[in-house]
């Protein structure tokens, strides 16, 4: 298969894109950019990588390339986006895809217009164990589903040294909750309601937060299913061997599974009545390449991976675009909640920013 022309946008979480691409057959890393000069000097030496830019212009020109990469602050990825698509480029975006639901509809125009793919970076559906949960859940090995339930849970008080996570603008709902909320589109993705608590822990408020750090929310489909999801970020963990940080838990008529996030776990109850725990420690590696159990590099090889066969088979990478505004609507949905303490429609909230429901919802 011809490789896949990469320049990067943004090398903070850009790192592990770089990682990825460079140990990729199915990638061809062509250029970097960030605004920040030392920052992309020390990735270039980090990888031994001889290009880089400070301008995006230069990558947006750059006629070698095919796709870019969007791993810039989240304010940025709709004009960062809408750039790529003008200038002919497929699209790689990280979650949450856009900040505001008024750039919904030019997008999607845009992209039916340039017909170029548009692929949202949501790296917690490529980690082996959710690969692996959503094949048995495919095979028909649990049944029908019946319900989901979805958590994060992580003492992330390190992250409250990052002055901008203590900005009001800062929440947790969108850093951290959003991968359960994935989780949860990504089998029930027609959800036609949501409620949802949530307060500041007295942890969160001695570090400085200004948003709440502990949520719970359930959520209703249209066709009735309901499920559920919890976040709290700013106290201790129970033991690895115990639980993970993250996991998703699939209920079916006739079995049941659980993929864990970050110990390559994953625990199935089959229609066949066999119980199984599997985990894959030789992907160690892959999935960890830096300083302990951080970053994505492996998550994101496989959705480069994943994408680049997409373009090549000139077909949909998912989530896709639309999708990617799906989710966000129920983000938003979700902090409306909050903020009312009363149920929320996610399609009232794209109604509202002038986006047709039908318009988004895959069919």
């Amino acid at each position: 298969m011809k490789k896949l022309k990469l320049g990067i946008l943004g090398l903070g979480e850009g790192r592990s894109t770089m990682s990825a691409a460079l140990a990729s057959p199915k990638v061809e890393l062509v250029n970097i950019c960030d605004l920040n000069e030392e920052l992309g000097r020390k990735r270039m030496k980090e990888f031994d990588f001889p290009h880089y830019t400070a301008y995006y212009q230069e990558l947006l020109d750059d006629p070698e390339i095919e796709a870019i990469a969007i791993y810039t602050p989240d304010k940025f990825h709709a004009q960062h986006i809408k750039l790529a698509l003008q200038h002919g480029k497929h699209v790689v975006c990280t979650k949450p895809f856009i900040d505001n639901l008024a750039d919904a509809a030019s997008l999607v125009e845009l992209a039916e217009k340039t017909g170029k793919n548009v692929f949202v970076g949501q790296s917690s559906r490529f980690f082996e164990p959710m690969i692996r949960q959503r094949r048995d859940f495919e095979e028909g090995i649990i049944g029908e589903l019946i319900t989901i339930e979805g958590y994060y849970h992580a003492d992330h008080r390190w992250f409250l040294e990052k002055p901008w996570a203590l900005e009001k603008s800062f929440k947790w709902l969108y850093g951290g909750l959003s991968h359960p909320a994935d989780f949860i589109r990504w089998y029930l993705p027609d959800i036609e309601e949501v409620m949802g608590y949530g307060m500041l822990s007295s942890n969160g408020r001695k570090g400085g937060l200004k948003n709440e750090d502990t949520m719970h929310f359930i959520f209703k489909a249209k066709d009735g299913r309901i499920a559920r999801i919890s976040g709290a970020y700013t106290g201790p963990v129970q033991p690895v061997a115990r639980d993970s940080e993250m996991s998703c838990i699939l209920r079916g008529t006739e079995g049941c599974s659980q993929a864990d996030y970050m110990d390559l776990r994953y625990a199935v109850t089959s229609n066949a009545g066999e119980e199984k725990i599997i985990t894959w420690e030789h992907k160690l590696k892959h999935y960890f390449r830096f300083e302990g159990k951080s970053h994505h590099a492996g998550e994101y090889q496989n959705y480069l991976e994943y994408f680049a066969h997409a373009i090549h088979e000139n077909k949909p990478a998912y989530p896709d675009l639309k999708e990617g505004i799906g989710t966000v609507a129920l983000l938003q949905a979700m902090d409306e909640s909050l903020k009312t303490g009363k149920p929320v429609r996610p399609d009232d909230l794209l109604l509202r920013h002038g986006v047709a429901p039908e318009l988004i919802h895959k069919i």
